[in-house]
């Protein structure tokens, strides 16, 4: 997934293409592959790569190109460590393929069965959706992934809760949507089961049997290793920039799996051999036929440019495809830093993977297809070309395109309020909280773990301009826009964010305002509205408000001698002074304000 905001922008280095390691066992039909490779690095601009074969239970071909450190020129090797993103779909799906195999659980049973906490949008999702739909992606749900990945949390619980206020744009099992909670469920569901972290069965079921002994679920077990690849991007096509790490654990079903080329074989050899491994069973062969199988159309697919590259589907876990004439199950991965594809062909007994340290890269995808052309000898297409070609074509688009007509901005307009009455919390049940301050005359924003400056673009819109770690502003103009929105009264009642497609709406929460209790002992007292008397009372540093036949309600100062009352929504105290003497409260909700004197 590509970052909204930019990175902390480093020099650019030069990459030397280099092939690091010899071929596992030669092979005629890869003669030439060493220079295709280093022509990909080399053009791609790609800090780093590593690709492995597999034939049969034979790795025939296995190596790093370029760098997995390129300030410190640290080669890429096979055994190189690299974040594979959703390629871990697949592990997670077969966690649930072995729960059916010991009958714990039906693909086809509710989902809200084996996981009481997990709620959809209604009650017929809640009644309908089973595992297999969120294995599948057809549940008539769309991405959301700005709600968790901007406001990311370790915590899985508090990312599920979120799925119950996501309304979906589809009818169940009618349109195929890639939905990354719906991996998170699957994980949950396993540790539900087996009273075991997704972590644990991972390692359990299939790291040890596998012997991928390095590979591991944690970006910070990664980084502690001596073989790990350092995460890039790459800007302007052409500047190699070295990127944060991205801790996806919350999210991690969905794909939190780091491995090497060398380990991600072993994983592949065991889906082209049927589910076994070494000879023993890992996977029953009836889950392997299934995930591997057509399970969900993900579009019609039809033949483009090249004729024989059609259809495209859904299984398990596994993305299925005919690749000129050959049945392809694969599945790509990104996040922060790191590409990757992982690749096999079950009629031939074919395994590719490809790893690379570059954001959001085309190299996974166009390696494969190249290596493809080869083992099965077709006539070869230059994908590392068509690349190429690509790239100069939007290039060229971009130098020769006119602004589209659309939404202009609109000079010489100013915010309809001080930048003082933008500050507040924004709250959303799907996304989390934006904490907007103030600095001066500016605005700015947090998001999870983004802070961002908030430029003014027109009338009540901002625009989000990344800050470094340094504290500096990026000058270039985003797309990403905040739009503030207010009441009849003139209030700010919230902001939305272009997320998932679309505006959401974040509910304005006013910051609270400490205060000593000395401070507080001012505003009590009792206060006579009409024939009933409003008190108001402090206890230890909470001021309370009591009226006869209620409750006593708690609130929390806001300023300027206002109180939000926490339980009621919408409604407020305003205490008028006379100098320092408190002389009366406005009582403020839905229907009307109303005014109550204090009794001298």
């Amino acid at each position: 997934m590509k970052k909204i905001f930019t990175c902390f922008l480093l020099s650019c280095f030069s990459i030397c293409a280099i092939a690091q390691q010899k071929n596992v066992t030669p092979d005629s039909r890869l003669a030439d592959l060493d220079v295709v490779l280093n022509k990909v690095l080399k053009d791609q601009k790609v800090a780093g790569f590593a690709v492995a074969i597999t034939e049969g239970d034979q790795i025939i071909y296995s190596k790093g190109f370029g760098y997995r450190d390129v300030e410190g020129k640290k080669p890429v090797t096979p055994n190189t460590l690299f974040a594979i993103g959703s390629s871990s779909k697949a592990f997670t799906s077969a966690l649930l393929g072995l729960l059916e195999k010991d009958g714990k659980l039906s693909l086809d049973g509710k989902a809200t069965t084996y996981l009481p906490q997990l709620r959809f949008f209604n009650d017929n999702m809640n009644n309908q959706i089973t595992v297999r739909d969120m294995m599948c992606h057809r549940t008539g749900l769309s991405r959301y992934d700005y709600s968790w990945y901007l406001f990311n949390t370790l915590n899985r619980d508090s990312i599920l809760q979120r799925v119950k206020y996501m309304e979906p744009n589809a009818g169940l099992r009618e349109k195929w949507q890639y939905n990354n909670y719906m991996f998170l469920a699957q994980g949950m569901i396993a540790e539900k089961i087996t009273g075991k972290t997704w972590e644990q069965n991972i390692k359990e079921k299939f790291f040890i049997p596998l012997e991928m002994t390095r590979s591991n679920t944690s970006i910070y077990d990664m980084q502690k290793d001596s073989d790990a690849s350092l995460p890039y991007t790459l800007e302007k096509d052409s500047v190699i920039k070295k990127m944060e790490y991205y801790d996806i654990s919350g999210m991690g079903p969905a794909g939190s799996i780091n491995s090497s080329v060398n380990e991600m074989a072993h994983w592949l050899q065991l889906w082209t051999s049927g589910g076994r491994y070494h000879g023993k069973e890992i996977l029953p062969s009836s889950y392997i036929g299934q995930a591997e199988s057509a399970q969900m159309v993900m579009s019609g697919a039809l033949p483009g440019e090249f004729k024989d590259i059609y259809s495209a589907s859904y299984g398990l876990g596994w993305m299925i495809s005919s690749y000129r004439g050959y049945y392809l199950v694969e599945h790509g991965g990104n996040i922060d830093g790191f590409s990757a594809n992982a690749a096999f062909f079950p009629s031939d007994d074919i395994g590719i993977v490809v790893l690379t340290n570059q954001n959001g890269s085309p190299v996974p995808g166009l390696v494969r297809n190249t290596i493809a052309d080869r083992i099965f000898k077709l006539n070869k297409i230059d994908w590392n070309g068509e690349q190429n070609k690509k790239k100069e074509e939007a290039r060229k688009k971009e130098n020769d395109e006119k602004p589209e007509a659309g939404e202009e901005q609109v000079l010489n307009t100013k915010p309809s309020h001080p930048a003082r009455n933008y500050v507040g919390f924004y709250e959303n049940p799907i996304a989390g909280t934006v904490d907007v301050s103030q600095r001066g005359d500016s605005l700015f924003a947090t998001l999870g773990k983004e802070r961002i400056f908030l430029k003014h673009y027109h009338y009540d819109v901002f625009e989000a301009r990344d800050i470094d770690k340094k504290g500096k502003i990026d000058t270039t103009s985003s797309n990403f826009r905040m739009n503030f929105s207010f009441g009849t009264d003139g209030k700010i009642t919230g902001v939305s964010l272009p997320m998932d497609g679309k505006p959401l709406v974040f509910a304005f929460r006013p910051k609270a305002v400490a205060l000593t209790k000395e401070m507080l002992d001012k505003y009590t007292g009792d206060y006579n509205l009409g024939k009933t008397v409003v008190k108001v009372y402090l206890k230890d540093k909470t001021l309370f408000v009591s009226l006869p036949g209620q409750r006593d309600y708690e609130t929390t100062s806001l300023g300027a001698h206002s109180f939000k009352v926490n339980a009621l929504a919408g409604y407020s105290l305003k205490f008028e002074l006379n100098g320092d003497l408190v002389e009366s409260l406005t009582v403020k909700q839905p229907n009307g304000n109303f005014k109550a004197v204090r009794k001298k």
